[in-house]
């Protein structure tokens, strides 16, 4: 017997801004459904707090299942049009939540600390209102990832499907990688949790502010005071994440929800971007995943954190859309397809793979030469390359994986032509070489200090001389003095094709600022550090970029 969805009296239009917002979406299926909208529910936590949350539901024939989103970040721009009003028309009810002490609800907002006893308690409301039928997706990007992780750590049995948006599930790792702060990411982030949920006014002063101080910030030492200039506050769970670089310290306990994936059984999608902030959870995500059986799919695409949810909503919508028909709605709406499908940089192609990384890649090793050459063949003995770093004059930081408007691939030209970057490019290819996977430098190093950092970078240098950024990574040295140690800069991951005529360029230095917060060379803790002391790394000539060429 088939029965009709109608609204609640309290249930209206949903606003009207929220509807034309929708009417700018390009690229989106026709409506299948008109929506109700009902405003400020009120959920409880278990500790008596009202979360509150937005329902949009589609009004028709049927039952439908239930999409949940727990965002810090408000309920209004962009969610509300792109998540709630969308695929409600698709046929979905969608509960909307914000994260207690945000979006007017109870409580104090405490990064990760509540997510999971929160969800849980949600999922208990849900299961007493008439229109929720037991079936259960979650969906939503960033933080709204970790949510969704925090809820898979003891998944309710209504829980059918995932889908996790450049999800974010290891918060040390954003803040901290390859022994580095990250700056500029971390202040963006924090005005969007301080801001984005009291609205788009306010949110856009935060990031007005950002801008504006963004020299200035770049300049103050120590690093508490910068934040404080860029923020206009002292933000406790940045100050405290300044405080803790060590991933094993008892600050970070219980903040890692990644280990959900290790036994989860709920399908699950994840979707990131070559120059996404958070590429490497998702990798990391579906590594866990596919090895623990469950079922899962990945979607990689030339996006930077914002611009999936921009120039990238089409696809990403209709690929979720049609993950949660499948598993929610038991209505496939494509043919089976390989897990993974992943957008091939230079060529602007897509790739269908069975896994990732592919299996049929192989190693390849590029040796640096002192001559500024990179080749398949060791140099012939020769000095070390010396790479300078000066933390009074620190190697800025151009494109890459940024929550910043230039983020993603940028010309990296006049970066290059400075004294502190040593750029190793190769011949002109004569043939296109495509490279599929995991890209690092296994460098051998010495220095006269130990408190020294590598930033390594992929470039793909064209015909007329343009080096554009394909992938990149940064690493603190262990101590080592003079003795030269080898060490791997880990530089992310890609899926690119150099064609005939580029050169494949290493680029190494001393940092990227203020992507990275620099080392100041002192050895003072990087949260109090006022000193500047200038640093050196000696590069042998055995270090060598490693990458996977595919075998097609």
């Amino acid at each position: 017997m088939t029965t009709t969805t109608t609204p609640s009296a309290a249930a209206r239009k949903p606003p009207r801004r929220v509807r034309l917002t929708r009417r700018t979406l390009r690229g989106m299926p026709a409506p299948r459904y008109p929506v109700a909208y009902e405003p400020a529910l009120r959920v409880p936590a278990a500790d008596g707090s009202a979360l509150v949350a937005d329902h949009y539901q589609p009004v028709g024939p049927g039952d439908f299942p239930t999409l949940l989103m727990r965002s810090p970040y408000g309920r209004g721009f962009p969610w509300a049009s792109m998540y709630g009003l969308a695929f409600a028309e698709q046929g979905f009810h969608v509960v909307l939540q914000s994260c207690r002490g945000t979006g007017g609800s109870g409580g104090t907002f405490a990064l990760w600390h509540n997510e999971a006893a929160d969800g849980q308690a949600t999922v208990a409301w849900l299961r007493e209102q008439p229109w929720f039928t037991g079936v259960l997706g979650t969906i939503g990007p960033s933080y709204l990832g970790y949510t969704q992780w925090a809820l898979a750590l003891d998944p309710p049995a209504e829980l059918r499907a995932m889908v996790l948006h450049s999800g974010l599930h290891d918060p040390h790792a954003f803040f901290h990688s390859g022994g580095v702060f990250h700056l500029e990411n971390s202040l963006a982030t924090t005005a969007a949790l301080l801001h984005q949920h009291r609205g788009a006014w306010r949110f856009m002063k935060a990031i007005a502010r950002l801008q504006r101080t963004q020299r200035r910030v770049a300049r103050t030492l120590p690093l508490p005071d910068a934040c404080a200039l860029a923020l206009g506050e002292r933000v406790p769970f940045l100050r405290d994440a300044l405080a803790h670089p060590d991933a094993d310290d008892p600050h970070w306990v219980g903040a890692d929800v990644g280990r959900a994936a290790d036994t989860l059984s709920v399908p699950t999608l994840l979707v990131s971007g070559w120059h996404d902030v958070l590429l490497d959870q998702a990798l990391r995500q579906y590594e866990r995943l596919r090895r623990s059986g469950c079922e899962t799919a990945l979607l990689v695409g030339p996006w930077t954190h914002n611009s999936m949810l921009q120039q990238g909503w089409p696809r990403v919508f209709a690929d979720s859309l049609a993950w949660l028909r499948t598993h929610l709605c038991d209505e496939p709406s494509v043919p089976p397809e390989p897990p993974v499908r992943v957008h091939v940089g230079g060529a602007d192609d897509w790739r269908d793979l069975p896994d990732w990384p592919p299996a049929e890649t192989a190693g390849q090793r590029w040796y640096i030469g002192a001559d500024g050459t990179l080749s398949r063949a060791p140099a012939a003995a020769s000095a070390p390359v010396t790479l300078c770093w000066d933390p009074a004059d620190p190697t800025p930081s151009v494109g890459g994986s940024t929550l910043s408007p230039k983020a993603g691939p940028r010309d990296n030209t006049a970066l290059e032509a400075r004294d502190d970057v040593l750029a190793f490019t190769a011949a002109p290819l004569t043939e296109p070489l495509e490279v599929c996977g995991p890209v690092f430098a296994d460098v051998l190093a010495a220095t006269g200090t130990d408190h020294v950092d590598v930033f390594a970078r992929l470039c793909d240098v064209d015909e007329r001389g343009r080096s554009t950024n394909v992938c990149d990574g940064i690493l603190r040295l262990p101590p080592a003095g003079s003795t030269p140690t080898r060490v791997t800069v880990a530089m992310g991951a890609t899926a690119h094709r150099f064609l005939p005529g580029h050169r494949i360029r290493l680029q190494l230095s001393g940092g990227a600022h203020p992507r990275f917060a620099r080392n100041t060379g002192s050895g003072e803790p990087a949260d109090t550090a006022q000193r500047f002391a200038r640093t050196t790394v000696d590069l042998h000539p055995d270090s060598a970029l490693v990458l996977f060429a595919a075998g097609r």
